[in-house]
Parts: structure tokens; sequence; C-alpha cells
């Protein structure tokens, strides 16, 4: 605990609730829409926050704490909106029941061992390269929301330009606080509408029915595994932290999943964008203490689980354009560093640009996304080129 303490600064603490308020206030709506579609009530829908608030968060502290790195897990955005258009006439129990499954295929793939011997033949130029794709659209959206919100967007940007300036550590700090200064200077948010409500636990058994098991649970495991685990386990890499095993923090995510699924956990995984957050040098200077980084972004986790609907409210009410541009600024260094990883071998730079372009265009394909056909073709591409040197 002394270690701690000594290791925890303002900056890994504002890079885990930047983190989360990313996550949150850029995919709550999603969670919601599944959640409805699903036929949840108002409390059903509270009950799936707090579970999946509570997964997150224990599970973040836990693996930060244990492997001393900055391990973040999220709910699944992909998933969520796999969700939002697949589980439209099925009931709630089996939807729960998909869940389980999906969870159960994840603690499989986790004790198997079966994930990390794969991602061993992931060459780094192209898992920094799929990675830095992914990782594009944030720089892109903090120029976009620009045209919409120049004042705010503009203020940001110059806070980031003198924090990088003068005190490069806390810069994030700066342009947070000038974006929620500007906000309530413009009255771009009204807190005065947010009343605090806690989320109560709704239990749902599963039922488990076949066509619902390969229609909505299988296509769930394997968007997770593609979008999510893929990433994420990538952000870890090229951020310098191959030491940690991927294989636990899958087993271990998808037994909390198992746990929570009655509650409306439908998917804990590894995060790759929010993570990122975490995992860069804007977090702290010194790799190793980063991991209080982590263990912040799961405590800010365990409090939206604990609020439940009221503490998206709070967070929804911010601008796009706030989250958009804290976004893209905070992961700017992170994207720095991928495309240097990408392209600093010269042999691999054509198979990681495909991937680069690849995750970066946002297409989908079989309700799979981006990133892993970045990887198919990136990694293509690698073994051509690597047969036809020989």
């Amino acid at each position: 605990m002394r270690s701690l303490l000594s290791d925890t600064s303002l900056s890994t603490i504002s890079a885990g609730f930047i983190a989360v308020l990313v996550a949150v206030t850029s995919s709550a709506a999603i969670v919601f829409e599944a959640a409805r579609t699903a036929g949840a009530d108002e409390a059903m829908i509270a009950s799936w926050i707090g579970a999946l608030g509570l997964g997150m968060g224990l599970s973040g502290i836990i693996f930060s704490w244990y492997y001393r790195a900055p391990i973040v897990t999220a709910w699944s955005t992909p998933g969520a909106a796999l969700l939002a258009t697949s589980l439209s006439g099925i009931p709630i129990a089996e939807a729960i029941g998909a869940f389980f499954f999906s969870a159960m295929l994840t603690l499989v793939v986790g004790l198997s061992g079966a994930f990390e011997r794969v991602a061993r033949l992931v060459p780094g130029p192209i898992a920094g390269a799929m990675l830095a794709g992914i990782l594009l659209q944030f720089g892109l959206a903090t120029l976009t929301s620009l045209q919409s919100q120049p004042v705010l967007v503009g203020a940001m940007l110059l806070a980031y330009f003198i924090g990088r300036r003068w005190i490069p550590r806390y810069a994030i700090i700066l342009v947070l606080a000038c974006g929620v200064a500007v906000c309530w200077k413009l009255q771009l948010f009204a807190p005065d509408q947010i009343h605090w409500q806690a989320a109560k636990p709704i239990w749902v058994t599963p039922e488990f029915k076949l066509s619902t098991l390969i229609s909505v649970g299988i296509p769930l495991f394997i968007v997770t595994m593609t979008s999510q685990y893929l990433p994420g386990a990538a952000t870890l890499a090229a951020s310098g932290y191959q030491r940690v095993p991927v294989s636990p923090l899958i087993s271990g995510t998808g037994l909390t999943n198992l746990l929570l699924t009655p509650f409306g956990g439908f998917t804990l995984t590894l995060a790759s964008i929010t993570g990122a957050i975490c995992t860069g040098p804007e977090a702290h200077p010194n790799p190793d203490k980063r991991y209080t980084a982590g263990i912040a972004a799961g405590f800010f986790y365990l409090l939206v689980g604990l609020s439940g609907a009221t503490v998206v409210a709070l967070f929804s009410n911010f601008p796009k354009a706030l989250i958009a541009g804290l976004a893209g600024l905070a992961l700017l260094g992170t994207l720095g560093n991928c495309l240097a990883s990408a392209t600093a071998d010269t042999e691999n730079r054509e198979a990681a640009l495909i991937t680069f372009l690849v995750s970066a265009s946002g297409i989908s394909f079989l309700g799979i996304g981006a990133a892993f056909w970045g990887l198919v073709g990136g990694l293509g591409c690698y073994w051509f080129f690597k047969q036809d040197n020989k």
C-alpha cells in the first residue's frame, strides 16, 4: 500500500478518470440500446450498468495491482452494437443465456492458452500498425469537432500546446480543466439536472436455446475476441508491457463475466482505446508506475457501477466535442509511438501500412470489425513478402 501511494500521481489519476470518461460517454448509449432491444426496462438497464461497472472496476484493479501494469478492462462496444441489432424479439432470459455461453467460450480460450500462442505470431510492426489505425479516428475526431465547437475545442488545443510546452506531465489535466471551464461558461451542460441514484442488481435466470446461442452467443464471442482482445493485447505490447501474459487476463475476464451475466454483464474484455490512455507517457513518464492509472480507472468504474445510470447521465451531459477532443489529445502520444513502431522496420513497412489503412478504414464484414481485417491483410502481406525474400 505504501508503494501504491508513492507511485500514484495526479497524472495517473487523471488518466484513469479520462479513460472511464471516454469509455462511458462514447459507448453507454450503445449499451442502453442493446438492453432496450432485449426488452430491459429502466431498472434492468441500471442493473446492466451496475454489473458492468463492478466487473470492470474489480478486474482492472486486481490485474493492475498483480501485474504492476496499467491493465484496463471494458465492456465490448462492438459487442453491444452487435446485440443492439440482433436481440430484437429474443426474450431477455435467452439473451442472458447467450451472454453466459460467450463468457464460457472466453474462459475456455483463456485457460487453453490458445490466444497467447496465436498472439505470438503477430509481429510488433503489424500490431503497432493495427492499433495506430484504430487510434487515428480519435485524432481526426478532434479536428472535426473543432468545426462544430470551435471555441471549446480551440481552447482545449491551446491548453494542450501550453501544457506540452511547460508542464507536459499534466497537459491532459490542463486540457480537461480548460474544457470543463469553457463548457461551464458557455452553458453547454447543466449539472443541476443530474440527481444521484444507485443501481440495484436484478437477477435473470439464463435460458439456453440453441438458435440463440448460435445467432447471438457465437458472434458476440468472435466480435469480442477480434475487435477487443486483439487490440487490447496490442495496446499492452506496443506500450512496452510484453511481460504481461494475455491468457490469464482472458481467463479472469471470462470468469468475471460468467458471474455477472445474470445481472446483465453481457461481456468484459481488455480495453484498447481507453487502455491506451493509461499505458501512454501522458499517464506517467515512468512505465513502472503507470499501473496506478489502471487502478485509478478501476476505482472510477466502481463508482460508475455503484451509481448506475446517474453517473452515465452525468458523463453524457458533457458535449460530444469535449469528449472527442479530450480523447484525441490524450491518445496523441500513443498514436505517435505506434506509428513509429509500425514504420521502423523497412522490410515490413508495406505490410504494416496495409494493416494501418485497413484498420483505420472502419470496414466491417460478417459482423467483424476493421481491426481484425487489418490484421488479416497485414499478416497476409507480411508472410507473402517474407516468402518472396527467401
